[in-house]
């Protein structure tokens, strides 16, 4: 590890990774080129965990080539390259994007989420098109930037929330925006899953494994010792320097639909009632509540409690089901004038409770086809479709467009931790707070690596 670092204004450094390329966009050179070419040239950064059900899921696309993989854990590297033998391997992904920056079409990110804008970043001020995992992004601040970046040079891009193009997650949109249970008043979404902890920071320092380069590991984070167990592979998400807690971990997957179906911005308030912070991991349980303008399926105001951690969520009426049925574990209920809608995360199919009681739905009539029980073969499709989009045949269903706004908001309510049981004020043409105390976590100081 590099004992001496400093601390670079993020802007700084995506000037300094962005290599001042001029905006081609997934170009008409670069998409003649990948045709001519028969395939799609694809980078992979991070290639564990999620990383490389990524690579699995991308490369299964006929027309795509994987040219290089990426990851600061040489186990991983090594495992993920036995299968791409082919793949150039680097540790560090800069490297790889200055090194192949003429020989690859586009990335996917699947690293933790600290260093997902940073490393998206890099590669679209090189003119590729990229494929992130969610969340977007760490911080609100790169969200936009990210959404700006590609929005300026026309590129293709996508955020890695595979639901998005699941069978059951359509159906409920179109039931929604079809009026099913009319205006929308509420949505309560939920999740028991702990990516927090009451802990407080790790003492003392550990060896560093001789497969791991911690300092690449760290990133643009700031420095801290090396502790077994603690970091990688597994508990980021639960550290506020490194992941964004449960809501940024499940909240992104669940909040996805009823996002998209009831066509929401940001938020305008937002409270969180969870414990008072400690400075280094996130609550391990919170009740998020949202308010959002009026849409043309919402009511006046929208109304979102979202709720996570052992036991979520509490016993309430907006969540009785009928014959005594139990909520799902994880999900979305959103109730409107005519009824309430269940969406079960996942693979299941929605519900319409009208007056305490099921009620049957003519599904046929939005042309979906047959639902889909094979969770692979769903999850596909959205890596798919965004092959096919850097190849001009379709256009994502999540770009950066959609889901930069979507991170914005699940962020506003990580932030909002930060300030239990106060209601903050987010002025979304500012892109700041009315409570001055809560625009510092915003951004993030970039550490030189």
């Amino acid at each position: 590890m590099k004992k001496n670092f400093q601390i670079i204004d993020r802007r700084d450094f995506l000037k300094k990774t962005g290599l001042g390329a001029a905006a081609l966009a997934l170009s008409p050179a670069l998409l003649a080129q990948a045709q001519a070419n028969g395939k799609l040239r694809i980078a992979q950064i991070g290639v564990g965990a999620m990383g490389v059900e990524d690579l699995k899921a991308i490369s299964s696309h006929p027309l795509v080539e994987v040219v290089a993989l990426c990851d600061v854990d040489s186990t991983n590297l090594g495992k993920a390259a036995a299968d791409f033998p082919q793949a150039k391997t680097y540790a560090d992904y800069r490297v790889l994007l200055k090194e192949l920056k003429n020989d690859i079409d586009a990335v996917v990110v699947s690293t933790p989420d600290h260093t997902h804008a940073p490393a998206s970043l890099m590669a679209m001020k090189m003119d590729k098109a990229v494929y992130c995992q969610k969340p977007l992004t760490h911080h609100v601040s790169e969200a936009r930037e990210m959404k700006k970046v590609a929005e300026k040079k026309g590129l293709v891009t996508q955020m890695g929330i595979q639901v998005h193009s699941f069978y059951d997650y359509k159906l409920a949109t179109l039931l929604i925006q079809s009026g099913i249970i009319g205006k929308v008043h509420t949505v309560r979404a939920w999740s028991p899953k702990n990516w927090g902890t009451d802990d407080p920071m790790p003492q003392g320092s550990d060896p560093i494994p001789a497969d791991l380069d911690w300092n690449l590991w760290l990133g643009t984070a700031p420095e801290r010792p090396y502790k077994e167990g603690e970091y990688h592979p597994g508990n980021w998400r639960k550290v506020l320097d490194f992941g964004c807690g449960t809501l940024g971990d499940m909240g992104v997957h669940i909040f996805d639909t009823p996002y998209n179906a009831l066509a929401l911005d940001v938020p305008r308030t937002i409270k969180n009632e969870c414990r008072q912070p400690t400075g280094f991991g996130f609550p391990e349980n919170n009740i998020v509540t949202y308010e959002f303008p009026a849409t043309p399926y919402t009511a006046e105001t929208l109304t979102w409690i979202w709720s996570d951690g052992p036991g979520a969520p509490a016993d309430h009426p907006d969540l009785a089901l009928p014959n005594g049925d139990k909520l799902p574990d994880q999900g979305a209920m959103f109730l409107g004038e005519k009824g309430r809608l269940l969406l079960p995360h996942f693979m299941q199919l929605p519900r319409l409770i009208v007056d305490g009681q099921y009620k049957e739905m003519d599904i046929a009539q939005f042309n979906l086809g047959e639902p889909v029980k094979d969770y692979a073969a769903e999850s596909k499709k959205h890596y798919h479709e965004f092959v096919d989009a850097c190849l001009g045949k379709t256009e994502c269903s999540a770009p950066f467009s959609y889901s930069a706004n979507l991170t914005e908001t699940i962020l506003l309510g990580v932030i909002a931790g930060r300030f239990p049981n106060e209601t903050l004020h987010w002025d979304s043409k500012k892109a700041r707070f009315e409570e001055e105390k809560a625009n510092e976590f915003l951004d993030g100081k970039y550490r030189k690596f």
